[in-house]
């Protein structure tokens, strides 16, 4: 096993992340090249991925299945990376063939010299990958495709409440999001010490946050909750141990624990959650973090127990 550790990190030992260098945009009225319509786009995922998990989840609020395809990888990679094969969760491409996802990334750009990153979305019309620009593609979703979205669709990134969501979305994708990252992938103790207690203080500030309101923004589950969600529902199970971000767990904040469990029940969460996916990609694929490769049992955590949320306003 080859591995995929990530090789960015500063001259401190800091984990700095990659730039997604394929930032196409989609459009309802056409003033892209990559306009809005249905069964033209295939939407690549990890279901052991927290940024692809966000795409998984908005596709099926959105009732955009049929509308963008969409191929789970292998979430076991070796050194050629994310594999599209048969498998528990998983299977092989039947609509590009790709046996790699970095063919993909080939095909677009032969001289392409970045890690092959998920989510991402091929065009089958032009031959090439639009994106793998994680930020951008459930917002496109959301709003450019919007024709398509199924009946009752819930608005996710409604127009007043977006200054809101999105100075929000930067604080948690800079301290939780990424912040996990930053603490598992450093290489030298001060950077990690900084991105744990950045995270924690997050943790802290969310749990206050959360403890008179149901939802993040606006009374209403919105963009901002399923990128907060991705990574909460990872917390105990990967973070808290593999990454060392011990300080506490998920299930010692009353009102995190409550809210993140409110969203797993809901319809269009519980089934875009693989246990399985996680573990085995962070335990198996990290051999810096964890050269055994052993993929631990735990942590049990009832994730279908009351979660009183309800009362909130």
């Amino acid at each position: 096993m080859t591995s995929q550790f990530p090789a960015e990190t500063s001259a401190t030992g800091a984990f700095v992340r990659q730039k997604y260098q394929f930032q196409g945009r989609f459009s309802r009225d056409g003033s892209t090249p990559f306009p809005a319509e249905a069964g033209r786009y295939r939407l690549y995922v990890s279901l052991a991925c927290p940024w692809a998990h966000r795409a998984v989840i908005v596709r099926g609020l959105l009732g955009l299945e049929d509308t963008i395809s969409m191929a789970v990888v292998d979430p076991v990679r070796d050194e050629r990376g994310w594999a599209l094969r048969d498998g528990p969760g998983h299977s092989s491409d039947g609509v590009c063939g790709f046996e790699f996802l970095s063919e993909a990334y080939l095909r677009t750009d032969p001289g392409y010299q970045g890690r092959y990153t998920v989510p991402c979305i091929w065009d089958t019309v032009t031959k090439q990958l639009v994106t793998n620009n994680y930020p951008d593609i459930t917002l496109d979703f959301e709003t450019q495709f919007v024709d398509f979205q199924g009946p009752g669709a819930p608005d996710l990134y409604p127009e007043a409440l977006r200054p809101e969501i999105d100075a929000l979305n930067a604080v948690i994708y800079t301290d939780v999001n990424d912040g996990v990252y930053k603490a598992g992938f450093a290489a030298s103790q001060a950077p990690y010490e900084e991105a744990v207690t950045r995270l924690f203080a997050r943790l802290d500030a969310l749990e206050e946050h959360l403890s008179d309101r149901r939802y993040l923004v606006g009374g209403q589950l919105t963009e901002a909750d399923i990128r907060l969600f991705t990574t909460l529902v990872r917390f105990d199970a990967v973070y808290v141990g593999h990454f060392k971000c011990n300080l506490r767990r998920l299930v010692d904040y009353p009102n995190l624990w409550g809210y993140a469990r409110d969203l797993f029940q809901r319809p269009g969460f519980r089934e875009t959650v693989n246990f399985d996916h996680i573990k085995r990609h962070y335990y198996m694929t990290h051999e810096r973090l964890n050269p055994s490769g052993v993929v631990p049992l735990g942590p049990i955590s009832d994730w279908d127990a009351p979660h009183d949320r309800a009362r909130l306003p």
